[in-house]
C-alpha cells in the first residue's frame, strides 16, 4: 500500500482526531513524558508506551521515528520473552519497510514475525495477524514484480480469513482485490476481473464501504482498459470519480481515476478531455510529492508536445531522482537503528554475564567465609581464651583473601578490556582494511556506475574504520587521565556538532591544570556539556554555540553561549535535562546559571571547583 492511501484511510478511521499534526506531536509527547520519561520500572509498560508512540508517529507518516520507537519496543518485548508482542511488532516494522521501499528487510521481518506466530497457538487474533503478514510478503513481491510468490502469499492471507468465524467479508474482499490487482499487473486479465466480479457482486458494497467500492471499480475499469475491452469506458471510471467525490474522498483516489481516465483519452486522441485529468491528477499529488506526482508528470509528458513534454520529463526526472535519495537516506536510517540496536543487546549482554560471575564469586566467598566460620567456631568452642589470637589472624586472612579477590577481578577485567581493545585494532581492523583495498581494486571497472558504488562502499568501510579505532582507543585509555580532558572535550564536540548540524567555537584557559581537578568533577563537567548540547538541539534550533573554559579565583567556569530561539526562564517548566544537569552540578558543590532572550540565543554558566 502506498504511503499516501494509509494516510487517507488514517484521516477517515480516526475522524479528524489528527486532521492537524500538531495534536498527534501534542499525544506523543504527552505518552513520552507521562510513561516513557518517568520513573516507572515496568518494562512492559514502557515496551508498550514505545509502541503506542510508534503507531502514533507511523500515522503521522514519520516513518524514522515510528521505527525507532517500534525497535525500543521490540528489543524489551525480546527481554520479556513475550513472543506474541514481539511478532505485532516486527508487522508493524514490516509495515514501515514495505511503505519506504526497503522490500528485502520487510520480507526478513515478516517471515520472522510469522515464525513467532507458529508457537503461539490457533486463536482468532493469531491467525488473523498470520494473514495480515502474508498480506504484506504479497506486496513486498508484487512491488518486486515476482507475481507468482506475491500470489502465493495473497492466496495463504485470504485462506486464512476464510478459516476464521464471525463476519470476515471486509477483510476477505480486502485480499481479493489484492490478488485481482497483482494478476493485473502480471497481464493475467482474465483472472483479475474474475477477482474482481467477486467482490461487486455484492451490491451493498457502495452503501457498506463506498471509498472501497471506489478502489474497487476502479481496478476493474482498469482491467478492462488493459484487456482492450471498452465497452463499459470511459463510464465506470466517471461512475468511480462521482462516487469519490459524492463521498468527499479525495486525494489519492482521486489520483488515480484522473490518471486513468487521462491514459484512456489519451489513446484515444481526444487530447483535450485527456490534458483535463491528467493535469487535475498532477494537481492533487502535487498535496503529497510522491510516486503519484511522478507518475502524474511522466503521463503529462507524453500528452503535451514540444517544450511543455520536455519541461514536464525535466521535473519527473529530477523528482525521480529526489525521491530514490529519500528512500535511500531513510533505509540508511532504519539499518543504523537496526545495528545500534544489536550493538546494545550485545552489551547488554556482556554487562549480564559480568553481574553473574561477580554473584557467583560473592556468593562463594560468603558462603566459604560462613562455612569457615562455623568449623572455626566450633574448634574454638571450649578453647576461646587459648586460641582468641589464632582467631583474629584467621579473620584477618580471611579478610585479606576477600582484598585479594577484589584485586583480581580488577585485575582481570582490566585485561579483558585490554584484550578487547587489541583484537578490535588487530582483528577486526585489520580484516575491513583488506576489505576496502579489495574493494579499491575492484574500480578498475571502467563502469561509471560500478565505480560510483565501490567507491560508497569504500568511504562507509573508512567510516566503520574510524569507529572501531575510537572504540579500540576509549577502552584502552583511561576516560579522566587530566593531560588529555580538553582532547576528550573536543573530540565530543566535533562528532556531535556534526550529528546535530551545529558550528562550535571552544576556547580554554591553558593555566588550568585538570591533573588537579578530580576525576569526580571533569567526569561530571563532560556530562553536564552532553546534555546542554543536546538540550539546544532538541529545543534551541541554533545553528551555534560557543563554550569556554575560565580559571577564576580557583574555580574552573564553563560557559555555553546558543544562537537559538531562546525562552522565557521563569514561563518555562524545568524539564529532566535542566534536573540532571542541577543535580550534578549540586553533587560536585558547584553552580549552575541559566539566561536565555527570546530570538537571541541562550547562556549557560558553570562554575566548578578544582578539587
Amino acid at each position: 500500500m502506498r504511503v499516501t492511501l494509509i494516510f487517507i484511510l488514517f484521516i477517515i478511521l480516526t475522524e479528524g482526531v489528527f486532521s492537524q499534526s500538531n495534536k498527534g506531536i501534542f499525544k506523543i509527547d504527552s505518552i513520552k513524558k507521562n510513561i516513557l520519561h518517568s520513573k516507572i520500572k515496568d518494562s512492559s509498560k514502557i515496551a508498550f508506551a514505545h509502541y503506542d508512540v510508534g503507531g502514533l508517529y507511523r500515522n503521522l507518516l514519520l516513518a524514522d521515528s515510528a521505527y525507532y520507537h517500534y525497535k525500543e519496543a521490540e528489543k524489551i518485548f525480546r527481554s520479556l520473552d513475550n513472543k506474541y508482542q514481539i511478532a505485532l511488532t516486527l508487522h508493524k516494522i514490516a509495515r514501515i519497510q514495505t511503505n519506504e521501499k526497503d522490500y528485502t528487510g520487510s520480507e526478513v521481518t515478516s517471515i520472522e514475525a510469522i515464525n513467532l506466530l507458529e508457537s503461539q497457538g490457533n486463536t482468532s487474533q493469531v491467525i488473523l495477524h498470520k494473514a495480515y503478514l502474508y498480506n504484506n510478503l504479497g506486496i513486498v513481491f508484487n512491488e518486486l514484480e515476482q507475481f507468482d510468490e506475491s500470489i502465493k502469499y495473497h492466496k495463504k492471507a485470504l485462506e486464512l480469513k476464510k478459516s476464521l468465524k464471525g463476519k470476515n467479508e471486509f477483510t476477505i474482499d480486502n485480499s481479493l482485490n489484492n490478488l485481482g490487482y497483482v494478476y493485473k499487473n502480471s497481464k493475467k486479465y482474465d483472472l483479475a476481473l474474475k477477482y474482481y466480479d467477486q467482490i461487486l457482486v455484492n451490491t451493498n458494497l457502495m452503501n457498506e464501504r463506498p471509498s472501497f467500492f471506489v478502489v474497487v471499480l476502479d481496478n476493474y475499469a482498469h482491467t478492462l482498459y488493459l484487456s482492450n475491452k471498452l465497452e463499459q469506458l470511459p463510464e465506470l471510471y466517471i461512475k468511480a470519480l462521482r462516487i469519490n467525490d459524492s463521498i468527499n474522498n479525495g486525494g489519492y483516489n482521486s489520483i488515480i481515476i484522473n490518471r486513468h481516465l487521462a491514459e484512456y483519452y489519451n489513446d484515444y486522441g481526444k487530447k483535450d478531455s485527456a490534458k483535463f485529468y491528467a493535469y487535475k491528477a498532477k494537481n492533487i499529488s502535487e498535496q503529497y510529492h510522491n510516486d503519484d506526482l511522478l507518475k502524474s508528470l511522466y503521463l503529462l509528458s507524453e500528452i503535451e508536445e514540444g517544450d511543455i513534454a520536455a519541461e514536464y520529463l525535466r521535473e519527473y526526472v529530477k523528482l525521480s531522482d529526489s525521491l530514490q535519495k529519500n528512500e535511500r537516506r531513510i533505509r540508511n536510517k532504519f539499518a543504523r537503528i537496526q545495528y545500534e540496536t544489536k550493538q546494545i543487546e550485545q552489551e547488554n549482554i556482556q554487562i549480564a554475564k559480568e553481574r553473574l560471575w561477580l554473584l557467583i564469586i560473592s556468593v562463594v566467598v560468603v558462603i566459604s567465609s560462613f562455612l569457615l566460620y562455623l568449623v572455626i567456631s566450633q574448634r574454638n568452642k571450649n578453647k576461646e581464651l587459648k586460641f582468641i589470637q589464632k582467631q583474629q589472624e584467621t579473620n584477618e586472612e580471611i579478610y585479606n583473601l576477600m582484598l585479594s579477590q577484589n584485586e583480581s577481578i580488577e585485575e582481570a577485567r582490566t585485561l579483558e578490556k585490554k584484550r578487547i581493545s587489541e583484537e578490535l585494532h588487530d582483528g577486526v581492523l585489520g580484516r575491513l582494511f583488506g576489505t576496502r583495498l579489495s574493494l579499491d581494486s575492484l574500480n578498475m571497472n571502467n563502469s561509471t556506475e560500478a565505480i560510483k558504488t565501490r567507491g560508497q562502499y569504500i568511504d562507509e568501510l573508512k567510516d566503520i574504520e574510524q569507529d572501531i579505532r575510537k572504540v579500540s582507543h576509549e577502552l584502552n585509555t583511561d576516560f579522566v587521565s587530566g593531560s588529555g580532558f580538553i582532547d576528550i572535550i573536543k573530540t565530543f564536540l566535533e562528532t556531535q556538532t556534526v550529528a546535530y548540524n551545529l558550528n562550535y567555537e571552544l576556547v580554554h584557559d591553558d593555566t588550568i591544570n585538570w591533573d588537579e581537578v578530580s576525576n569526580k568533577n571533569k567526569i561530571h563537567t563532560y556530562r553536564i556539556i552532553q546534555e546542554a548540547l543536546h538540550n539546544i538541539h532538541k529545543h534551541a534550533d541554533a545553528t551555534e554555540v560557543n563554550i569556554s573554559f575560565k580559571l577564576k579565583n580557583n574555580v574552573i567556569c564553563l560557559k555555553m553561549t546558543d544562537n537559538g530561539s531562546g525562552f522565557d526562564v521563569n514561563k518555562v517548566k524545568s524539564g529532566i535535562g535542566l534536573k540532571n544537569m542541577n543535580s550534578r552540578i549540586n553533587e560536585i558543590e558547584g553552580s549552575i546559571n541559566l539566561t536565555s532572550e527570546k530570538d537571541v540565543g541562550t547562556t549557560v554558566t558553570i562554575k566548578v571547583p578544582i578539587s
